[in-house]
Formats: structure tokens, sequence, C-alpha cells
């Protein structure tokens, strides 16, 4: 089903026409620029970006103007978003805080390693007078307050690199995995033993998470005897054990079959080596071998 779209109105048509003129939008922004932020434009240097960046699903929406000023203060720039509205939109501040977040991800596109400046201004002719609606997107939510602190203060971070494993122990359902993360690069899994066994005795896993955890432990880190291990934690974690030896047998097996893989490529190795002793066409001994150019040019060495 095809999307349904709008239709720009009159009025956005000849407001674009007049704010992509460079010296209309410099006067637009020395007439309504707060002097706070206009003293950080160099006004000169004004340049007019391509809406490119809107979203799809806004593009339909959308008759803003996007122009980028390098700043008065050094290397960078600051965006000004002019958007026109010819009818009153409840969520227009959040529709415009969208418009800057995408400018701002443009700009990282772009190679920048800072955000910029997006300053959104709305240019307002409609019917309803004054405009009605909130002009600061926090406004819209059902409780201003408590999104203005979670949205202008540091987000959570959960840094389980310097939480104390003792601690970590009493995290219940989180215990094996935050453990593991946190030791999973600079430890031996080996250490990590007793406090994972007294973990699983502890806290109900299911089959699922044992697995996932496993395999993770596995694939990432560091254990000479990955099987042995597992069946190590088997016999202590009996709850869990069938699924424990089922994972050992399957590493186990991945082990065997490696090691003859091993053993048959080192076979076609020595074989290859006495063919180039005897002086044998290269293609030849890869079409025997089953190897390439590259293992033939390392035997050179």
């Amino acid at each position: 089903m095809k999307k349904s779209t709008i239709t720009p109105t009159p009025h956005d048509a000849m407001f674009k026409q007049f704010l992509t003129h460079p010296d209309t939008a410099r006067d637009f922004m020395q007439l309504h620029l707060p002097n706070h932020l206009r003293k950080y434009c160099d006004l000169d240097t004004l340049k007019l970006e391509s809406g490119s960046f809107i979203e799809d699903n806004l593009r339909a929406y959308y008759s803003d103007v996007l122009y980028s000023v390098q700043t008065t203060v050094g290397e960078g720039y600051i965006h000004v978003l002019i958007e026109h509205q010819s009818s009153p939109d409840k969520m227009m501040a959040f529709r415009l805080m969208r418009y800057a977040i995408a400018a701002m991800q443009r700009h990282l596109d772009a190679g920048y390693k800072t955000l910029p400046l997006v300053i959104p201004m709305v240019f307002y002719a409609g019917e309803t007078s004054p405009y009605p609606y909130p002009l600061n997107w926090l406004q819209l939510f059902d409780d201003p307050v408590v999104a203005y602190r979670l949205y202008t203060e540091n987000f959570y971070l959960i840094d389980v690199t310097v939480i104390p494993d003792d601690e970590i122990m009493q995290h219940r359902s989180m215990a094996a995995l935050t453990l593991v993360q946190k030791h999973i690069r600079q430890r031996d899994l080996i250490e990590l033993m007793d406090r994972l066994v007294t973990i699983m005795l502890t806290n109900s896993m299911t089959r699922q998470q044992v697995r996932s955890l496993i395999n993770y432990m596995v694939q990432m880190g560091n254990t000479a005897d990955a099987d042995t291990y597992v069946r190590q934690l088997a016999q202590r974690v009996p709850q869990h054990g069938d699924e424990l030896m089922t994972i050992a047998e399957q590493l186990e097996q991945k082990g065997i079959e490696k090691g003859i893989e091993k053993g048959e490529r080192e076979a076609r190795l020595k074989i290859a080596r006495a063919m180039l002793q005897k002086g044998m066409d290269h293609f030849i001994i890869m079409e025997m071998t089953s190897l390439t150019e590259d293992d033939l040019a390392q035997l050179h060495h």
C-alpha cells in the first residue's frame, strides 16, 4: 500500500522561495536570532544545506530550510533550522528536536568529531493567534519536571568494570552475566569457577541462559581446555548437569574434528613440500593437495 503524502502548501512554497536565498536568510537571522546566539554566528559564511537528512517518514511534512554558518570563535559550525508553519502543530517542538538530531547525525557522518549546535526556529503565520502550543519539547511530557531531569542530566551508566565481585555476587539473576562480562577479557575462566558455581547454585537460570553463557565464555574467554572446564562445572552444578554435559560433549567433538582437520592439512603440506622439492608444477600440486598458491608460497620460506 502506497503511503499518503502531504503536498506542501502555497504558504510553504513561498516561504521556501524567499528563505533559500542567502541574503534573505541573513536578514532573517539578523532580525530574529537572539543576541546571545547571533554573536556566535559569522553570518557572512551562510551556506544553504540540503534537506536530504530528513527522515523518510517526516519528508512529507517538512518545509524547513537548513543553513550552516561558521562560528566566530574558531573552527566549527552552527546549523540554523528554520521551519515554516501555516497551522499550529501540538508536537512541533518534538518534531524540531528530531530534525535537529538528524542534522547533528549528518554532521557526524561528514567526519566531524563533535556535535554542532543546531538552532531550531519556527516562522509561524497561522490563523490561530498567538501560537497556542508549547515551544519546549519537554513540556509535551505528562510530567515535564521528570522529563527535564531525565534529559538534561547524565544518562545512567552501569560500569561493571568497577563493581566489586562481592557486590556482583548479590545481583541475583544478573550476577552470572555481570561477573563473566566483567572478567572475560583479562582473567582465565578457571579463576571464576568458584564464584560461577555459587551463582548458578543459588540463582535460577533457564536452559537457554546457561547455554548462552557457556557459549559466550568459550568464544570470548581464556581457557586452555574448554570441554574439561564445562565438565567440572557440570559436576558442581547438578541442576544444570545434563545441559552442561551436552555442551561439553559438543565442544569435545569440535576439538576432535579440529585436530583431524589440522592433521590432514599438515599431511597435505608435507606432501606438497616433497613435490616442490622434486620441481613439480605448482598447478598440479594445488590440484592434488587442494592447497592454495599462498600455502605453497609459505612452504618456500
